[in-house]
């Protein structure tokens, strides 16, 4: 993979993801609509959803109330465990992109590996097969572990384009950011700047803000982005949103990073050995 001054990551089979994307839980479909319209008038390229969220018609509507060629837009979406089949998955996408209103996805993921049912292989194998027929431009998982990701490469030969996990200062990853980089596996953020929690009120953040002459939430992305991640922050908030993208702007000084990084392991992530949907 490689990185762009523009914002951009070329991904594994080609596709041109940007690196900060905005994130649409927990939005209905109305606030989806006006909010993506407005994001992506204001400079947003990448859009985050599932099908989970229940979001999907209000994301495909804002899309189109832009304006914005589809071509330059980067949409992302997920399946849930039902769909865990290799048959399954292409009627996953299938009902995804007629919600969407959309004829093809960037990025397809598998939403969670539900290793209590056990077949995640089995999705991950759906979704080479949608590769290869050009449906999704770019395919992947969310909250897969090493282990997950070392099994669906080897039954597959096949290896993701992005792994999307829980992810900030208070819960690095650094086991599934290594092990990503190791096989060109593009790692990015949810709730990257907490979600639930004090992060954008610790004193560490706060000083690195002051320190650098932004906000806490672009300290914490600009954060994100100096170790190579991409992010998909959720907000609703015109300013924010306008913050969220000009964090790609900001460069963090050694003593930021250092402190940001010694924040690491004050909250547990959710094991997805043990959740899912």
């Amino acid at each position: 993979m490689t990185h762009d001054a523009a914002g951009t990551v070329t991904l594994a089979h080609g596709a041109q993801m940007p690196r900060i994307g905005l994130g649409t839980w927990p939005m209905d479909d109305r606030e989806s609509e006006r909010v993506i319209a407005d994001a992506i008038a204001g400079g947003y390229r990448l859009i985050d959803t599932a099908e989970n969220y229940g979001n999907e018609k209000g994301v495909g509507a804002g899309v189109r109330a832009s304006g914005v060629d589809r071509g330059d837009l980067f949409i992302t979406t997920k399946f849930n465990r039902e769909w865990h089949s290799v048959a399954g998955v292409s009627e996953a996408f299938q009902r995804s992109a007629e919600r969407l209103g959309v004829d093809y996805i960037d990025l397809l993921l598998v939403h969670w590996p539900n290793t209590d049912q056990d077949r995640y292989v089995e999705a991950w194998a759906g979704l080479v097969a949608l590769l290869d027929s050009g449906s999704a431009r770019a395919i992947g998982v969310s909250n897969f572990k090493p282990a997950h990701l070392a099994r669906i490469i080897e039954a597959t030969s096949v290896t993701p384009d992005v792994n999307q996990v829980q992810l900030s200062p208070l819960v690095a990853r650094r086991e599934i950011r290594e092990f990503d980089a190791a096989h060109g596996i593009v790692t990015q953020s949810w709730s990257p700047i907490g979600q639930g929690n004090d992060l954008l009120r610790s004193p560490e953040v706060l000083a690195a803000a002051e320190r650098e002459g932004c906000t806490p939430a672009q300290a914490v992305l600009a954060w994100h982005l100096a170790h190579g991640l991409s992010v998909v922050p959720k907000s609703s908030d015109p300013v924010r949103l306008r913050e969220n993208l000009a964090a790609a702007g900001i460069r963090l000084s050694p003593e930021t990073m250092a402190a940001l990084d010694g924040m690491d392991g004050r909250e547990a992530p959710i094991d997805s050995d043990e959740f899912g949907h």
